[in-house]
């Protein structure tokens, strides 16, 4: 069972890239208004020649780019388990950019993945304006279209989108995708729409305050979100504000995604529709909307499909995008998608209409946790959130009334309180650059300490060595308990150094673990090591931390100058091993 449902979860994920690799071999730019299909490797002439007659694509007027599963695998490994991305290639997507009229995106035969979702990922991706068709000849996720449009994007413009904000725009698919398994698509949409509305106006990057609109705009509509989707939107828009965007042009994507999710859900609920947005940036010259001349019947009966420029087109083709899929037995419950069969098609409960495989719907024994009933921390006016399950040494109490976390007095051994099975993958990476940072500073090895700090010509201290090797513990030890925290057990203060919560929780530990402010106790392992020394290995520390969360402080600034200007701050202290290298 467990191998047969891989090889129906295998076209679906594929999705995501499908028609990413879209050029296989260099393309010169082109013109505004040039046109790119995508077709999948996979498919057989049939179905390519039904794919370009929906699309009403000439071959001899577009440019036609085949995409491998080996362009998904290079594409998606980093993403996705490659048992998942599967062995063969289905999507298909027609793009074609254009000079004004914003982001259009229709699809066809995809119940996973709506065109709302679609618009404002590319928003993230820094699309301004453009045309999409993403379909497959039947039903399939479609998780993957977004990657294979921004390719096409790519060859049809000849402009190279920033690496950083595509990987953000897969990942801002991914992250809706999973949360609509238990909101619906347009749930989730309107909740990372609208926080991403405000945040991108506001400039926010606080990482409280962005925990603080994501949980008003979720409780406004009504939908209840569990702590681990909330935490998981939140980073994702704390990267998505770090870039740098056209701030009115993406205003205007995204208050047009946000009219047509409102038209929808008023269609849906029989309620008046809003008044739509009067656009006064209609398309120049490009030609005619490709989003609106397709051909529906060359892919037979009964093709859902969704539409940035009709939103009442889910509605009447039975594209359901307001309900959840948690009650499906056929998703894969580690990714949220959609189970496909072999040949790409969905499970469903209807009856085949031609264009999509019938199949026996599968059950399972195994009952799936509702996780819209954890308990969430409630957003405070100052945005930082209450924490009722963890107690004030940054342990979590379990049910039974045990605890998790890391005792002083337990003979846990150093791989299981380093243990990083629990954190995200970007906590990983920072957990690794801090290995090597205490494997560095604490414990001596140059080498190492130059791989993560700039400007580093000799080691700041020398340490007993297994002291240095128990610093190093600790700190990591300390490190983990934050990173797993997330800044949940965060209370403001005024004397906030930093803006990241996790950095200032941090900054309160690790004086803590340096013995800074107050009196060393006698049993403390630093405790034979001078006081500047401590203090020289506190500012070492939060130094490196902040620049690995790309922040500085104004004492940082400040030391830095008084450093560069006075002799008797850059005399090193021979006798401690300590100096005054500053990164």
């Amino acid at each position: 069972m467990e191998d047969e449902d891989m090889k129906k979860r295998s076209v679906i994920v594929a999705m995501l890239c499908s028609m990413c690799l879209a050029v296989s071999t260099p393309i010169p730019a082109m013109a505004d208004a040039s046109k790119v299909v995508t077709l999948g490797a996979d498919l057989t002439d049939e179905q390519k020649n039904t794919m370009m007659n929906y699309f009403k694509a000439d071959a001899s007027q577009v440019q036609v780019i085949s995409v491998t599963n080996q362009d998904e695998h290079d594409l998606l490994g980093k993403y996705i388990p490659s048992e998942q991305i599967g062995t063969r290639t289905l999507s298909c997507a027609y793009v074609k950019p254009t000079q004004s009229g914003g982001i259009k995106v229709r699809t066809a035969n995809l119940n996973y993945v709506t065109c709302n979702m679609i618009a404002t990922a590319l928003s993230t991706a820094g699309v301004t304006n453009c045309e999409v068709v993403a379909a497959c000849p039947y039903e399939v996720s479609g998780t993957g279209a977004l990657t294979g449009v921004m390719k096409a994007y790519e060859s049809a413009s000849g402009q190279e989108l920033d690496s950083t904000k595509k990987d953000l725009a897969a990942k801002e698919v991914v992250v809706t995708g999973d949360v609509a398994q238990q909101v619906g698509q347009d749930n989730a949409t309107n909740i990372i729409n609208q926080a991403k509305m405000q945040i991108i106006g506001d400039n926010i990057q606080n990482a409280d305050e962005i925990y603080n609109i994501v949980y008003n705009i979720a409780e406004q509509n009504g939908v209840s979100l569990s702590q681990d989707e909330i935490d998981t939107i939140v980073s994702l828009l704390q990267q998505i504000a770090q870039q740098n965007y056209d701030i009115q042009e993406m205003k205007k994507t995204l208050a047009n995604i946000q009219q047509n999710l409102e038209q929808s859900k008023a269609e849906a609920e029989g309620q008046p529709t809003p008044t739509p947005i009067e656009s006064n940036v209609a398309d120049e010259g490009t030609g005619e909307d490709i989003t609106t001349n397709v051909d529906s019947g060359a892919l037979g009966g009964n093709v859902k499909e969704t539409s940035t420029e009709d939103p009442g087109l889910a509605e009447q083709t039975g594209a359901d995008t307001n309900n959840a899929g948690e009650s499906s037995d056929s998703s894969d419950s580690s990714t949220g998608i959609p189970d496909a069969t072999e040949d790409g098609t969905v499970n469903t409960d209807g009856s085949s209409d031609g264009t999509t495989e019938d199949t026996p719907q599968e059950s399972t024994d195994s009952s799936t946790d509702n996780s819209s009933s954890e308990e969430i921390p409630a957003a405070t006016e100052d945005g930082s959130t209450e924490n009722t399950d963890t107690s004030a040494d940054g342990t979590t109490e379990n049910a039974d009334g045990s605890t998790e976390g890391t005792d002083e007095n337990t003979d846990a051994s150093t791989e299981d309180t380093l243990n990083t099975e629990t954190l995200t993958e970007e906590g990983k990476a920072k957990f690794e650059q801090a290995q090597q940072f205490c494997k560095g500073e604490y414990e001596g090895d140059l080498a190492v300490l130059q791989s993560v700090v700039s400007n580093v010509t000799e080691l700041p201290v020398t340490l007993d060595q297994d002291v240095a090797s128990k610093l190093s513990k600790k700190v990591l030890e300390t490190y983990i308990k934050v990173l797993n925290d997330a800044g949940a057990s965060y209370v403001p203060a005024d004397t906030d150094k930093y803006f990241s919560a996790e950095l200032n929780v941090l900054d309160k530990e690790m004086k803590t673990v340096f013995s800074i402010d107050t009196e060393i106790a006698d049993d403390d392992l630093l405790v034979n090591v001078d006081a500047e020394v401590r203090q020289k290995l506190y500012d070492d520390t939060m130094k490196f931390f902040a620049n690995l969360y790309g922040e500085t402080t104004s004492e940082d600034s400040s030391t830095d100058t008084a450093e560069a200007g006075t002799d008797e701050n850059t005399e090193a202290y021979s006798e401690d091993g300590t100096t005054e290298e500053t990164y």
